[in-house]
């Protein structure tokens, strides 16, 4: 499909300047492109618009009557790209972001009490999901999950430190029950297990030996998909149970719940913010991850 809107920026030019090489350099392309450009609008047209001799260049009575015509067009055209770029300068509008239930530290509302401070015209759209989905799918701006399980093609910005699950159990369990010394004595205990949904299995419990990873599948005696009850439950002595150490921290510090099996237990790579690669972000999504920079750096 031919763009009548073609050239119409060239002509300007040289309508303005009376003149190829000015035209050129304000445009920031070379004489010839300009040449060229008014040619093919001219041809589209089919009228001569300018008149060039070796000295000079003027319109003809064509080219007059087009650029007393265009001329308003093409300054409403650039107040409004204008106008446009003012909004943009101030992001807004809302940010959708989906978040993992174990996102503790993104969780806390720190970081996100921060931003929307500085950015009152962003509207955030939290959803605390632990399904695995494509958020560009669903709509998503971004999301909060592990590191491990993002997307290779996602760009992705830690916003955590490093991670490390364990067991934990209250002291009145491990006054009932003992403690496991390995995990695979998991078999004989009472455990609390984790599942997203009715139609999942539980969650298998990871562990690392000597470089190794491996899993245990417990038998719960209670399974729940909701981490707040878990803790609960081992707090009340209920039995053992499993997931983010940073989950538990409170819990661990006022001696709520201890900590069991650590030696089997290393570290990993925390949370990430992740979002698509695209040419131009959302500045409302350039502003969050700009502000998680900062924040990183403070």
């Amino acid at each position: 499909m031919v763009d009548d809107f073609e050239g119409i920026s060239v002509f300007l030019a040289i309508a303005e300047a009376r003149n190829f090489r000015v035209a050129s350099e304000r445009l920031g392309v070379t004489r010839s492109a300009v040449s060229q450009a008014l040619q093919r609008l001219e041809d589209r047209i089919g009228v001569a618009l300018v008149q060039r001799t070796t000295r000079s260049v003027r319109l003809t009575e064509a080219g007059e009557l087009f650029y007393e015509s265009v001329r308003l067009s093409a300054a409403q055209v650039s107040a409004a790209v204008q106008t446009v770029r003012e909004v943009e300068a101030n992001p807004s509008g809302r940010l959708r972001i989906a978040i993992s239930s174990i996102a503790e530290s993104f969780l806390s509302g720190r970081l996100l009490a921060g931003f929307v401070e500085a950015f009152p015209k962003v509207r955030l759209d939290l959803t605390i999901t632990d399904e695995e989905f494509d958020i560009v799918e669903a709509g998503f701006d971004a999301g909060v999950r592990l590191g491990e399980v993002i997307e290779q093609d996602m760009i992705a910005l830690p916003v955590s430190a490093e991670q490390r699950q364990c067991a934990v159990a209250s002291p009145v369990y491990i006054e009932r029950h003992g403690t496991p010394s390995h995990p695979r004595d998991l078999s004989t205990h009472v455990c609390i297990g984790w599942r997203p949904r009715p139609d999942t299995a539980p969650y298998r419990w990871e562990f690392t030996e000597n470089g190794r990873d491996f899993d245990v599948s417990v038998d719960p005696i209670v399974t729940t998909n909701d981490m707040g009850m878990m803790i609960r439950l081992a707090r009340a002595g209920a039995g053992i149970t499993f997931g983010m150490e940073e989950t538990f921290q409170p819990y661990i510090e006022r001696g709520e719940l201890v900590p069991l099996l650590e030696a089997y237990c290393p570290p990993f790579a925390g949370f990430y913010l992740y979002y698509p690669t695209r040419h131009q972000q959302p500045l409302k999504l350039r502003a969050l991850v700009e502000y998680i920079r900062k924040s990183k750096k403070a």
